[in-house]
């Protein structure tokens, strides 16, 4: 009766069954994996924006890389803006999606250090965008900053290319130890995404807060590809029974053709 299940297709059939069901198990448990990654990573940027500010040099130094957990930290600096050294960074987007540039400002510190401070998003002026920019003004002499600590941009995190032969005062990722180069100063590691004082007649745009990883999309490809390792079973056995069906169906037919030619006379000689 199931001999059938030795020819080629029925053996094919089987042996594709019997690789997707641990395939589409892994799949799922990937995606699982997925899931306690993102759902970490939401949980530091939510304990990071809800902690309160502490002074930036407790969390950063020059040379300092900021890690996973200290980014998104609110922290606070005592000093003043460095217009003179102002750059702005290429290729930037607001909440728009509109394409412009982000102001980077240095902050000099009290104790002589400098913190790179991200003012925000303004439009870019011109087609061609090698002039620098009209930009406005910060708040004039000593006062607190606070703002969202980051990291250092590289070209493998963001996805943005570090061109070379930029026009004067224009870059693409904000880089500490580059920046300290630039300045001849002692730059903290990373950089701030400036929150108060708010900007004068709100230009600079203000960088967005962080959004969170869809997790729960993980967790339910997860359960997706677990009900597709339950399904191919039982296609399998779905596929079984009709073709044993289908069988029996053909050997009744058969059985009946041949009785139906039993029953015939034999022709008159």
């Amino acid at each position: 009766m199931y001999r059938f299940l030795l020819t080629r297709q029925w053996v094919i059939l089987t042996l594709v069954a019997l690789v997707l069901i641990p395939t589409m198990i892994r799949l799922g448990i990937w995606q699982m994996h997925r899931y306690d990654e993102r759902t970490a990573r939401n949980q530091l940027v939510t304990d990071a924006l809800d902690a309160k500010p502490v002074p930036a040099e407790e969390l950063t130094s020059p040379g300092h890389t900021v890690t996973s957990k200290e980014r998104y930290h609110s922290v606070t600096a005592r000093g003043r803006f460095d217009t003179e050294h102002e750059v702005v960074v290429r290729r930037r987007v607001n909440a728009d999606d509109e394409v412009g540039y982000h102001v980077l400002t240095p902050f000099v510190l009290n104790d002589g250090k400098v913190l790179l401070v991200n003012r925000g998003w303004i439009p870019a002026d011109g087609p061609s965008q090698t002039a620098f920019p009209k930009i406005p003004a910060p708040p004039r002499g000593e006062l607190t900053v606070t703002g969202r600590l980051m990291p250092d941009e590289t070209t493998e995190a963001s996805g943005i290319k570090d061109l070379k032969g930029l026009p004067d005062r224009q870059i693409m990722l904000i880089d500490s130890e580059r920046e300290a180069a630039r300045l001849n100063a002692r730059v903290l590691g990373g950089y701030i995404a400036l929150t108060a004082p708010d900007p004068a007649h709100g230009t600079p745009e203000p960088v967005g807060k962080p959004g969170h990883e869809d997790a729960a999309l993980n967790f339910a490809y997860a359960y997706q590809w677990w009900l597709f390792a339950a399904a191919v079973p039982v296609g399998w056995v779905v596929l079984l029974r009709r073709e044993l069906r289908e069988r029996r169906r053909r050997e009744e037919e058969a059985a009946q053709a041949g009785a139906d030619a039993d029953e015939v006379p034999a022709a008159t000689v």
